[in-house]
């Protein structure tokens, strides 16, 4: 067996209960899109309660309105992630199967799908309250890292979305990883860069303390579009960047590219994800751009 350290025995449900016949189980995954949400809108509404960090000490929205707008955000989150799933890594699939769409039950969600059902969300519910939309998007950016290092944990508490093989010493041995996906003896278990929680800390925890410190600390909420601007750059670099240690997606592999890119020429290229990243990369770096420009047009 390779060199690894053993994934911990943690069961991917943290309690289930019997009603009338039917089983009710509150898995880790779930509980981390709900405290994700819960912590996320704590935080936006302490952001709104302080009028000072805003442009002319106005919040774009009143702690009522916060409440409000994360049941938009909830749907777009569902509803964008499955149909983004559905469209960039399985169309071929869903067109045949149709009725499987919805069952949402049965996995399959993508990040970038989610972060457009947000934003078309976040846009629908701005216009039709007369809300700026440029610190809008300020507040929810600084309020998606805590979900996304939550969301990356529970994915390693799941033991999915794991990582390529390697001889790391901090590599782990998932459940289910076969050492003949590894190029090794078949029946052996192999270790795998634990991907999700290089994730959860570049995503997560390093862009969730800089946005806040921005927020917080230097004013940048009062410069509309500069926190949502970086968090889009930051996450596109930290997903970018983490994409050369995840598992190539399976839908992507063949005998002619191994590495599941989404893109190649001669063995090089880009995968799905990072493919995703780059248009985030590109408008991130605009919006920062535009947000510095327009505060030095004010002062000027």
């Amino acid at each position: 067996m390779q060199a690894g350290i053993p994934f911990p025995d943690i069961s991917s449900e943290i309690f289930s209960i019997s009603f009338f016949g039917i089983e009710f189980a509150l898995r880790w995954y779930a509980l981390a899109y709900i405290a994700g949400l819960l912590i996320g809108w704590r935080l936006a509404v302490a952001a709104v309660k302080r009028p000072a960090l805003w442009p002319n000490d106005t919040p774009p929205m009143t702690p009522r309105q916060v409440e409000d707008i994360l049941t938009w955000i909830i749907l777009g989150v569902v509803l964008g992630g499955r149909l983004g799933f559905v469209l960039f890594y399985q169309p071929g699939f869903y067109l045949a199967n149709p009725g499987q769409i919805l069952q949402i039950w049965q996995g399959g969600m993508a990040f970038h799908g989610g972060l457009l059902g947000v934003a078309v969300a976040t846009y629908i519910y701005c216009r039709r309250n007369a809300i700026p939309l440029a610190s809008a998007s300020d507040m929810l950016a600084m309020a998606t890292p805590v979900g996304l290092l939550l969301g990356r944990i529970a994915n390693f508490v799941n033991a999915e979305l794991w990582g390529r093989p390697t001889d790391a010493p901090w590599g782990v041995i998932f459940p289910g990883s076969l050492a003949q996906d590894c190029g090794q003896a078949i029946g052996e278990l192999c270790a795998r860069h634990p991907s999700q929680l290089y994730e959860a800390a570049l995503e997560g925890l390093l862009l969730g303390a800089v946005l806040l410190w921005l927020a917080f600390r230097r004013g940048a909420l009062k410069r509309p579009a500069l926190v949502a601007g970086t968090f889009f750059a930051g996450y596109g670099i930290g997903r970018f960047i983490v994409e050369f240690f995840r598992q190539p997606d399976i839908q992507f592999q063949s005998p002619g590219n191994p590495l599941g890119l989404a893109l190649h020429i001669d063995g090089y290229g880009l995968t799905m994800g990072q493919l995703l990243t780059l248009p985030m990369i590109l408008g991130g770096g605009l919006a920062i751009l535009w947000a510095l420009r327009q505060a030095r047009t004010a002062t000027a």
